[in-house]
């Protein structure tokens, strides 16, 4: 027996209203997506007038204040050692005592010596109030008293180069002597860096040249310490300019209590010209074509409009827009590879903006 299936008007009307809905709809769901997937994601970011600092940037190399090789006045042998490497010092500060058996010896002896002239000489005065004795025999005694005294300052003088000191305060190198060593005149015991003071010495065009003076602060850094600035001041400008190079040397003194600096350490140094008001976008912005500069700004329907600009100052990351753009339009940064004049964009983010 067969089924006989009916189909109700309600349900026929039903199914034909779903069918046309689908069929509307089919349309603009697809420009929807023709027009998206035309768009090119971008990243903008708003022009800006704010403090553009211009900065001078050189290379230098660190030297410590005062540094020395500490080496001996004498040939003698080492007879003790009274420092480690690396050893913090104050001025002055033994450091090794050579072998002093002689000079202390002498100096003995000088000193016997001269306690028996002067005691003759006491007597000789005593005689020459009493006309016993001659006054050529009281000045020869006198003389022999001052000869000794003399000897004794050279030999206090000889045993003092026997005893090497630190010169000034500072932090000692490797230690190059032990004891049973003979040293030479002019042999190398260690070394001695005063480093609470760095001095670097930079070379700057001189376009700059008014710009610097005596005092003026100066920024450095070194790729031992990222994202860490030391701060001094310029100490001397070179009363010279390099006529090869059309450059002038600078010196600053860079305080280290913290003794991070080190001598021979390659520094950045930055030095702030001056600090313009000016309207400001990344370098990412710029494009350059020929000798001409351009940006991609973004107007009110998300299209990117080639725009010709004038650049004025730059630094790194940033650049000055001294004509063309106005502050708060919105240059795109990140995808001006893919757009040209006209094109849709999509704006993933906004930079720059209060």
């Amino acid at each position: 027996m067969s089924r006989i299936f009916k189909f109700s008007p309600i349900l026929i009307g039903v199914i034909a209203l779903i069918g046309f809905l689908i069929f509307i709809n089919i349309p603009e769901t697809e420009k929807q997506s023709q027009r998206r997937s035309s768009e090119t994601p971008v990243s903008v970011y708003a022009a800006s007038q704010q403090a553009f600092p211009i900065v001078v940037e050189a290379l230098g190399t660190a030297v410590a204040n005062e540094s020395v090789n500490v080496t001996a006045q004498r040939q003698q042998t080492v007879t003790k050692v009274m420092f480690e490497d690396g050893d913090l010092v104050k001025s002055q500060q033994p450091l090794i005592e050579l072998n002093a058996r002689a000079e202390k010896a002498r100096l003995n002896e000088l000193n016997i010596n001269i306690t028996e002239a002067k005691r003759q000489l006491e007597r000789i005065k005593g005689l020459a109030k009493q006309s016993a004795a001659s006054e050529q025999l009281l000045d020869e005694q006198q003389s022999r008293v001052e000869t000794l005294m003399a000897q004794r300052e050279v030999a206090n003088a000889n045993l003092q180069e026997l005893m090497v000191r630190a010169p000034f305060a500072g932090r000692l190198g490797v230690r190059q002597v032990s004891v049973g060593s003979l040293v030479r005149p002019g042999d190398t015991i260690t070394t001695l860096d005063d480093l609470s003071l760095m001095k670097v010495d930079f070379s700057i065009a001189e376009n700059h040249l008014s710009s610097v003076q005596d005092g003026q602060k100066i920024t450095a850094t070194s790729i031992a310490y990222p994202g860490e600035a030391f701060s001094g001041q310029i100490t001397n400008i070179e009363s010279r300019i390099n006529p090869e190079t059309r450059s002038i040397r600078v010196r600053a003194q860079i305080p280290n209590a913290d003794l991070k600096l080190r001598p021979g350490m390659l520094l950045q140094i930055n030095l702030e010209k001056r600090v313009l008001d000016a309207l400001v976008v990344p370098e990412s912005a710029i494009v350059p074509q020929g000798d001409t500069q351009f940006v991609f700004v973004v107007n009110g329907d998300n299209k990117a409009i080639k725009t010709n600009v004038d650049i004025g100052e730059r630094k790194p990351g940033w650049v000055q827009v001294t004509s063309g753009l106005s502050s708060g339009e919105k240059v795109i940064t990140r995808g001006t590879l893919r757009v040209r004049d006209g094109s849709n964009v999509r704006v993933l983010d906004i930079e720059g903006e209060a």
